[in-house]
C-alpha cells in the first residue's frame, strides 16, 4: 500500500486544534490510516487521543499508511494514494485549516 511522508508544519505540532482538524480529515476519507514517526510504532490516525499522545511536534517527520489488508471494499490503490497525499498536504500546511 502507498505510504506518504510529511513534516508537521503547525507551530505547536499536532496538539488541540491542529490534531482535531487532522483527525476529522482522516475520518472523512473512510480509510484506516495510521501515523507514526520513523522508527516508532504506528497509531490510529482516526483517534484524537492517540494522535495527541504521540507528541507529533513542529518539524517532526511522520509517515502515513493504510495497510493492504485493511483496505475497505471499493477503494482502489489510486484512491488511497490520493487520500494520503491530501492528508500529507494538510500536515505540511503552516496552519490547520
Amino acid at each position: 500500500m502507498p505510504e506518504h511522508k510529511a513534516t508537521v508544519a503547525a507551530e505547536i505540532g499536532l496538539h488541540a486544534r491542529a490534531a482535531a482538524v487532522f483527525v476529522r480529515a482522516v475520518t472523512a476519507t473512510g480509510l484506516p490510516v495510521t501515523i507514526r514517526k520513523p522508527g516508532h510504532s504506528a497509531v490510529d490516525a482516526r483517534s484524537l487521543l492517540e494522535v495527541m499522545t504521540e507528541d507529533f511536534a513542529h518539524g517532526c517527520e511522520v509517515v502515513l499508511n493504510v495497510t493492504a489488508d485493511a483496505l475497505p471494499a471499493g477503494k482502489s490503490p489510486a484512491e488511497v494514494d490520493e487520500a494520503l497525499a491530501g492528508l500529507a498536504a494538510l500536515l505540511e500546511a503552516p496552519e490547520a485549516r
